[in-house]
């Protein structure tokens, strides 16, 4: 058994209740703690426990960020969520269940300085960092002991106590051996936690929790498979892997996965990447809603090609268009789950694009794009409609074939017919 004391960082291969140096009963206690080395690392409360900090007034009182009555929480304190309140919550909502809450509008300057003194101590313990967003990221630090004359462990533990000393505010830490993992486990211990999940026991750890647990699996694909029947991870672990690819595609497989742990995405060190998208410019302004959509159509295959070729999903749709007086327009929408699937990004923007497109308006220039991305597996909403996962595999083909034998192996009819060939 391994011991890591979070307070005085000492590290010894024993079993004890408490540290042997110090004395402290903030110890984790592993037997793999020693040998594991990806991380993932949460701010708590990011937003929040900034606002905590510069008002102390606030310390004991439940806060919301967010943006007034009329808007959504942002984000919330410990002390609101004992109310139910949540991330994404219409605000009228949340001062229902708080009504005691004191509501803050977000200083995002406050937040991306501490967000950049976060990162650049997490930098300093390994290069391989990857921010998944501002308050949280992936470190890779297998094989820094040498450098650090500590295990991962320890430098994880004394990252943390820097971060709260320096910065007042909080983290939780995750390790194991891979990103799934390690993600996992840190949403085990929050807040100020550290939790760890070896492969060899993640099995066993994950087989009675519900589908539900698993990160990346929401509340309506939950509901969809315990409808199927797997209404807890030991189901998916015992499940026929071609029943699951059969009934839901390539996330049938990546289930599969996850339930035994198994996750082999690289830390990746590549720029984080805020969105993705294309945009054409018309030799001839148009005005025709049916020769709109069909440069829509083009624009929503590129863009999910270069969603695919990066490996990420967005949750939102954001539609640009620029008047042939050069005014611009853009229209979002948000998805209840992210996709990369072209038809998927089409079906959300062909609304927007409709009430804009009314026949009275010419324009110059459409763009699609894909913002609030993420490069893990997410709830695909669209499960819910059986036909989703032929679409899908169906695109991913078509995707396969175009790679080989080229762009125009595979087309629809709609780029079949499209008459207008608009400079890039």
């Amino acid at each position: 058994m391994s011991l890591l004391c979070r307070d005085c960082f000492h590290f010894d291969l024993t079993d004890a209740e408490a540290c042997p140096s110090c004395g402290s009963r903030r110890i984790v206690c592993h037997p793999a703690l020693h040998r594991l080395g990806v991380a993932h690392i949460d701010c708590d409360a990011f937003f929040a426990a900034i606002e905590k900090r510069d008002n102390p007034d606030l310390k004991d009182k439940p806060v919301i960020v967010g943006g007034g009555e009329r808007g959504v929480v942002l984000t919330c304190c410990y002390i609101a969520r004992l109310y139910g309140v949540r991330s994404a919550m219409p605000m009228f909502q949340a001062l229902k269940l708080c009504p005691d809450a004191t509501v803050v509008k977000p200083s995002r300057h406050k937040y991306s300085e501490a967000a950049a003194i976060v990162r650049e101590k997490m930098e300093a313990l390994t290069p391989l960092v990857q921010p998944v967003s501002i308050d949280e990221a992936y470190l890779d630090l297998t094989g820094t002991e040498a450098i650090h004359k500590a295990p991962p462990a320890a430098s994880l533990a004394r990252l943390a106590a820097e971060i709260e000393n320096e910065l007042h505010i909080t983290v939780s830490v995750g390790l194991s051996a891979n990103k799934f993992l390690a993600k996992t486990a840190s949403e085990l211990d929050k807040p100020r936690g550290f939790a760890v999940i070896s492969p060899e026991e993640a099995e066993a750890m994950l087989a009675p929790r519900p589908v539900g647990f698993l990160h990346g699996v929401g509340p309506k694909f939950a509901a969809k498979l315990e409808q199927d029947g797997l209404e807890t991870v030991g189901d998916l672990q015992k499940a026929d892997l071609k029943a699951l690819i059969g009934r839901y595609g390539e996330t049938g497989m990546w289930l599969k996965r996850v339930a035994h742990g198994q996750d082999n995405r690289p830390v990746r060190t590549d720029e984080e990447r805020k969105s993705v998208s294309t945009e054409t410019t018309f030799r001839t302004d148009l005005a025709d809603h049916a020769a709109l959509e069909d440069q829509l159509w083009k624009l929503c295959v590129k863009t999910s090609d270069r969603a695919k070729q990066i490996g990420v999903v967005g949750a939102v749709i954001t539609l640009k268009l620029k008047t042939s007086d050069f005014k611009p327009l853009t229209r979002r929408v948000s998805l209840t789950e992210p996709t990369q699937i072209a038809q998927s990004i089409f079906r959300a923007a062909r609304p927007l694009l409709a009430r804009e497109a009314d026949g009275r308006k010419k324009f110059r220039l459409i763009g699609i794009g894909l913002s609030e991305l993420s490069d893990h597996r997410a709830d695909e909403a669209d499960l819910l409609d059986p036909r989703i996962a032929r679409r899908a595999a169906a695109e991913r083909a078509s995707d396969a074939a175009r790679a080989k034998f080229g762009k125009d192996a595979v087309m629809t009819g709609r780029a079949a017919r499209m008459d207008h060939e608009p400079k890039e």
